[in-house]
């Protein structure tokens, strides 16, 4: 009995309490069923009705005969087993759990009814092998022969003790479990207070604005490690800039605004600039939509790439113990720093994202019902495509909308070979190798 085939083994376990009859099970707990003496008659009914193929609205009589029949059947098999003594379970090894032994135990003498139950144990268990008293083994093999049971209170008291010893182990392990989910189960449910934020329709453009200034910044304290222009490689910052939005701030300039504070702020109104631009070329009603999806899928997409990171960290976190460290504290503080960083590329793939929006003219698309579209230039996540589709598919004001139709790519012609090349001749694929050093390897 694995568990499998529940119905089929409910069937068996309710007629366990038939005479003579002997049920061979690897579990029994759990079973959800109960063992009468003499049988179940209704699982017995079942099985003869649908032997004789009968109903009972088909043939009333015959059914109800049936039944008669087996109920009393049942009632003299039950007399007979309760004379013989009930039902008797026989265990021939002890679980970790001691629930599960009393349930085990609890199948015989139910309801009044007449039981016993008994365990054969080997010390070869590894629940007796592991955590038993060696002290138990020692004394069996010197003073009792093979064939001689060990009945002593001792015994019972030592494979309990065993028992709580393992419940303990185990229950130690759940609670270990338990303090590491803790630490996602916190980061859960900061990403998903968010998304239902976004959800419920909230407006998005002081964190859109936010967001820029957030990731502007973090460029200048990356870039700018100095307090003057003069310690700073301008060029890379320019760049940096460029890459984050359309900046119209040159090295020169860069130059001219001396230190860090004055760099800060005119980098933000620049970008903030760019963004006030586009959302009067979208829109405003289009432009919240867009940044509501957007950040959606870009939440999503960060989300799972963290949980399999997390994953991973898990799986060695143990071994800091190697090094002195306490893999719990390890697990919080550098989970901590890992969601501070997913949240960090979020904001910038959002900011990318945002910046990477415009408006094209009719006359330039290549379908003229479509006013809206999303430049995929310099991807900064896969799934960008879902992205922009998410995005372009709302109406601009013109009364145009959709996606863009598909380009159908031209199909390559096949290489075809009219026999194959010997193993020193040139490959046919025209990398200038030998066959046998290509694709004849």
């Amino acid at each position: 009995m694995n568990a499998k085939q529940h119905e089929r083994e409910a069937h068996i376990v309710t007629q366990a309490g038939r005479v003579g009859a002997v049920t061979v099970a690897t579990n029994m707990a759990g079973r959800g069923v109960d063992i009468l003496l003499g049988g179940n008659p209704e699982g017995l009914v079942e099985h003869e009705i649908a032997a004789r193929g009968i109903t009972e609205a088909e043939n009333p009589d015959e059914y109800a005969k049936v039944v008669q029949d087996i109920k009393a059947a049942c009632v003299a098999e039950g007399e007979m087993v309760r004379e013989a003594g009930g039902l008797y379970v026989l265990g021939t090894e002890r679980h970790e759990s001691r629930r599960i032994d009393d349930q085990l135990r609890g199948r015989a003498g139910r309801q009044g009814d007449p039981g016993e139950s008994r365990f054969y144990l080997s010390l070869e268990d590894d629940l007796m092998r592991l955590f038993a008293s060696n002290a138990m083994s020692w004394v069996m093999g010197r003073t009792f022969p093979d064939d001689v049971p060990l009945e002593a209170k001792m015994v019972s008291k030592a494979i309990e003790r065993a028992q709580r010893t393992v419940e303990d182990r185990n229950f130690e392990i759940r609670k270990d479990v338990l303090k590491y989910d803790e630490v996602l189960n916190e980061q859960r449910k900061v990403i998903y207070r968010r998304r239902q934020q976004i959800l419920d329709g909230g407006d998005l453009r002081d964190e859109t604005a936010k967001a820029i200034s957030d990731a502007v910044d973090s460029i200048i304290d990356l870039l700018c490690t100095g307090n003057y222009s003069e310690d700073w490689d301008v060029d890379e910052l320019v760049l940096a800039m460029q890459a984050l939005y359309a900046s119209s701030i040159t090295s020169d300039h860069v130059k001219e605004l001396h230190d860090v504070r004055a760099a800060r702020k005119a980098f933000v109104e620049d970008a903030l600039g760019v963004y006030e631009s586009k959302e009067d070329s979208i829109g405003t009603e289009q432009l919240r939509e867009i940044e509501r999806r957007v950040m959606l899928s870009v939440i999503d997409q960060h989300w799972r790439d963290h949980l399999y990171e997390m994953d991973y960290l898990r799986e060695g976190i143990n071994l800091r113990a190697m090094g002195q460290q306490d893999p719990l504290a390890a697990w919080q503080r550098e989970g901590y720093d890992m969601f501070e960083a997913m949240m960090g590329s979020i904001r910038d793939t959002f900011v990318q994202y945002v910046f990477r929006l415009e408006v094209v003219s009719e006359e330039n698309l290549a379908a003229p019902e479509r006013a809206l579209s999303y430049s995929a230039a310099d991807e900064p996540v896969q799934g960008a495509s879902a992205l922009a589709a998410a995005a372009v598919g709302f109406d601009d004001g013109t009364g145009a909308m959709g996606p863009a139709p598909e380009q159908e790519m031209p199909a390559q012609e096949p290489v075809r070979v009219e026999r194959a090349p010997g193993r020193n001749e040139p490959c046919w694929c025209g990398s200038g190798k030998k066959f046998k050093t290509c694709h004849g390897a």
